[in-house]
């Protein structure tokens, strides 16, 4: 736990100064701020056994990456901003959103980093915000085109690699 200038704990549980990218290489920023994004890309992307995907799921995505600006975690909350100041919309070089395996892959590559570089809460809070925007988006088909349980056998698939690859099982 971090403390303020004085020494003190700072207040509210929460820490004296916000997180900087100064822990992370640039790449290493990268491939945080756009984990999420590419998830919700790969969360809506059609697929066999996959209900058809509109913009009410890309908008539950984007809606749960926003819901990190108040999660309990400094990590989560710095990722949040850094993908809302970007001001261009250009892909990350390298960005292959669609490709499952190279997704999965850079959750893996995600998850090696935090547990070199993060803090074990925020690498925690992190990873499972990052299948939380994946869960709600695969969850949000309007009701005329969602299976009975809101999630289809398919859907189930995707998000048990995406907890796998990022180490939450």
């Amino acid at each position: 736990m971090s403390h303020s200038v004085a020494g003190e704990p700072p207040s509210a549980g929460r820490r004296a100064a916000p997180l900087t990218t100064a822990v992370y290489s640039a790449a290493e920023w990268d491939l945080l701020t756009s984990l999420p994004g590419r998830v919700v890309v790969a969360a809506i992307a059609p697929g066999p056994g996959r209900p058809a995907r509109g913009v009410a799921e890309g908008l539950a995505g984007l809606e749960a990456m926003a819901a990190g600006r108040s999660f309990d975690s400094d990590l989560v909350r710095a990722v949040v901003a850094a993908i809302y100041a970007r001001h261009d919309n250009q892909p990350l070089p390298g960005d292959r959103s669609g490709d499952l395996v190279d997704l999965l892959a850079a959750c893996r590559a995600a998850v090696r980093l935090l547990d070199r570089r993060a803090d074990p809460a925020d690498s925690a809070a992190y990873r499972q915000w990052v299948q939380s925007v994946a869960a709600r988006a695969c969850r949000a088909a309007p009701p005329d085109r969602a299976p009975v349980d809101g999630v289809s056998p398919a859907d189930r698939r995707f998000l048990s690699r995406l907890g796998e690859a990022l180490n939450l099982g």
